[in-house]
């Protein structure tokens, strides 16, 4: 049975905020349904310790009522990326300092309330079905647990930064290290077992200096088995660009192709100006030529430069009419 509606709620506090709702003996909804299979399916493990044996109301007094007041951390001032000096003020604002007795507080309760949803899954398990009443029961103890689990490692996210920023990596970008770290310190909070008088940044330091070990070697043997060089072809940032390069080409040679084959029907006088304007030559034997301006084509041909304007976008709009027709076909 739960007994912790009964105590009352404050914000700043882990201990009195635990209140359990009143199970409910209705069809369970599919999130529920889904929710608590992941449950079953899945290891659900907790640290044991001797208040557990208690009775469930025993137990629950011990544990939440008459614990120590945890502040909530603020973790407003978290971003994975920062790497200024100037950001540890900020981070010293939102970052929160329990002393032992609220460390311990702490993962008692959050232990707890896997024990409690452990003994709930094993029931479940032998039931074979998910009765409504026992899977909510369950279910408010998982999330109970998830919560704790969640507040402790926030408590612990500038530990996080500050190992990684002390071991950084060459080989490894800095939001990936501390993605490792983060890892390491979840992990860490599930295995710890605050009976033993330790301070859990003890123990969670060494287990994210581990993960930044193991990352850093599998990242050196990814480097030694595919050795490559910068391309910068082929980031993202350019793939617009490379594209759009490729797509010019290829419609300045189908272009060129109208005009040297005559596909638009241009007269003789709208092929030469064309030819001239824009360098093309008719056999690939030719020299490169130049582009020639208005005027230097109008001398050639006999012409003000203002015809050879008009001439121009005339043969032009023959040419765009060919492309599309092309294009569509």
């Amino acid at each position: 049975m739960m007994h912790l509606t009964d105590i009352p709620t404050t914000e700043a506090t882990t201990s009195r905020r635990r209140i359990a709702p009143k199970p409910s003996s209705e069809a369970l909804s599919d999130a529920e349904r889904e929710t608590a299979r992941q449950i079953l399916d899945q290891p659900y493990d907790f640290t044991p310790h001797k208040l557990f044996s208690k009775r469930d109301r025993e137990a629950e007094r011990a544990i939440f009522h008459d614990a120590p007041s945890i502040p909530t951390p603020d973790t407003s001032w978290y971003n994975p990326v920062m790497e200024g000096i100037g950001e540890s003020r900020s981070m010293n604002q939102g970052s929160v300092l329990l002393t032992a007795s609220q460390e311990q507080a702490l993962f008692l309760q959050f232990n707890y309330c896997r024990y409690r949803a452990a003994q709930l899954r094993q029931r479940l398990q032998k039931q074979g079905r998910l009765a409504p009443t026992t899977t909510r029961k369950m279910l408010f103890w998982h999330s109970q647990a998830a919560a704790l689990r969640d507040q402790i490692a926030d408590t612990n996210l500038a530990l996080v930064l500050a190992m990684a920023k002390r071991a950084r990596l060459n080989d490894m970008d800095f939001a990936d290290l501390v993605s490792e770290g983060n890892m390491a310190l979840l992990r860490a909070v599930d295995k710890f077992d605050a009976a033993r008088g330790f301070k859990f940044s003890t123990y969670a330091c060494r287990a994210i200096l581990k993960a930044f070990s193991r990352a850093g070697m599998k990242m050196t043997r990814h480097r030694q088995m595919f050795p490559t060089d910068f391309d910068p072809t082929m980031e993202r940032s350019n793939y617009m660009e490379v594209k759009r390069d490729g797509h010019e080409d290829d419609c300045a040679g189908e272009v060129k192709d109208i005009v040297l084959d005559n596909r638009a029907d241009l007269t003789d006088i709208e092929q030469e100006v064309i030819e001239h304007r824009f360098a093309l030559n008719r056999a690939a034997t030719d020299k490169p030529r130049r582009p020639l301006t208005l005027e230097q084509v109008g001398r050639i041909i006999g012409v003000t430069k203002e015809r050879v304007r008009q001439i121009q976008n005339k043969a032009l709009a023959k040419i765009r009419a060919s492309l599309e027709d092309d294009f569509l076909r």
